[in-house]
């Protein structure tokens, strides 16, 4: 596995590409949600691959990426030691632990295609650095109202949700189908599944409860409205029909906020379209590229 230091924590990235008979393609960057990893986009960057090189990495306490850095007497004055004692699980932060990324990888301008909270992030990295992108793909993303007693009942379920996460449940059979029931419409590959599980009980605690609080709060219930109605990037916001964790309407509202963004809702999917239905997805996202061939799912 390999591993990139980005504000002194260790993050796991990899690329997927394609031979280019020595042409150089441009880079798109893959972006998972919440308790995710990169794993799930690997199916759409493969393909992809054709016309990209795709890099995918997992978020700080996500995946196989660490959620804090190691730190010994020696580095203890180290500026980039200093920093990542200081860091946050404000989405913003993981914003700007994008942009060193993509400084520590020299990638001067990309792609993004992002999901679910990851789409949250890239909204505010899109405003942040809109020069370094080319176009971008939010899958399901949108915005939402603040309601006092529905946000402080999702951050106390979540709460127990994070709490309780023994090992061996991925041992016990079925157990993945009851985890994705709620995020799926469509069923999807049982090692998907068993993927999505996996990736949930290895989260980092802290990580995978404050990004509960962060995402999911009065203040970026006020602040992504502001953002979406700032973007200036070439973007396509992609939403599933019957999504339940964010409803396509509030996709469609978020579409609404800037004449930069295009929309799309795919039938008969929900909160990951692009493994419950790939061939639409990527007919829908070659066409928002205006890519010359048909990609294959």
């Amino acid at each position: 596995m390999t591993y990139i230091k980005v504000r002194g924590v260790e993050h796991y990235y990899e690329w997927i590409k394609q031979t280019s008979n020595g042409l150089e393609k441009p880079v798109m960057v893959f972006i998972h949600g919440w308790a995710g990893s990169a794993r799930y986009w690997e199916a759409t960057a493969k393909v992809l691959s054709e016309k990209f090189d795709c890099l995918l990495y997992d978020m700080r306490g996500f995946g196989r990426s660490r959620g804090k850095a190691i730190i010994d007497e020696s580095q203890f004055l180290k500026q980039e030691a200093a920093e990542a004692i200081k860091l946050t699980y404000e989405l913003e932060e993981y914003a700007q632990d994008l942009a060193v990324l993509l400084d520590e990888l020299q990638l001067q301008r990309v792609y993004i295609n992002a999901h679910s909270m990851g789409a949250s992030i890239a909204t505010l990295f899109l405003n942040q650095y809109q020069e370094r992108i080319e176009k971008a793909i939010l899958t399901c993303s949108g915005i939402f109202e603040y309601d006092k007693k529905s946000f402080e009942a999702f951050h106390k379920f979540g709460g127990y949700v994070v709490k309780f996460r023994p090992q061996w449940l991925a041992k016990i059979p079925l157990v993945d189908r009851m985890f994705m029931a709620r995020f799926l419409y469509r069923s999807i590959k049982s090692t998907e599944r068993q993927a999505f599980l996996e990736d949930f009980l290895i989260a980092d605690y802290e990580a995978a409860l404050n990004t509960i609080y962060t995402s999911v709060s009065k203040a970026q219930a006020e602040l992504m409205p502001q953002e979406f109605a700032k973007l200036k990037v070439p973007t396509l916001l992609v939403s599933g029909e019957y999504d339940k964790i964010i409803p396509a309407e509030m996709g469609r509202k978020a579409a609404a906020m800037s004449d930069r963004v295009e929309y799309k809702m795919i039938s008969n999917t929900a909160h990951f379209p692009m493994l419950e239905d790939p061939k639409t997805y990527l007919e829908t996202v070659k066409e928002f590229l205006q890519l010359p061939t048909l990609l294959s799912a």
